[in-house]
């Protein structure tokens, strides 16, 4: 599987109603941390399979929800389970810690 591209339109239906749990990552273009996690988020969506769905939100382009979620710098990551937020990241965390901080509350 590949990451999801999630817009403030596709929110609810992608973010809140699924029925896996929800990584979701607050990123722009033009944010060095968030393009160097990349890599290690397609990995861990396709490690991860059907058991959790990885997402992906350009804040530049989406800027409704961010700001409902009060994202204040990025890269923010957000796993969202039944449709709430049950752990929240921010900063730069390089694949092996994705993958525990995820293991844990996934």
């Amino acid at each position: 599987m590949a990451t999801t591209a999630v817009t403030d339109k596709s929110f609810d239906e992608d973010v809140l109603k699924s029925d896996t749990p929800v990584l979701l990552d607050f990123w722009a273009e033009w944010c060095g941390p968030c393009k160097r996690m990349g890599p290690a988020l397609e990995e861990l969506s396709t490690e991860f399979g059907d058991k959790v769905k990885i997402a992906k939100m350009d804040i530049q382009e989406n800027p409704d929800i961010p700001g409902k979620f009060h994202v204040r710098g990025i890269p923010t990551l957000m796993i969202f389970k039944d449709g709430q937020v049950v752990a929240t990241k921010v900063g730069e965390m390089n694949k092996a810690k994705l993958t525990e901080w995820l293991s844990e509350h996934a």
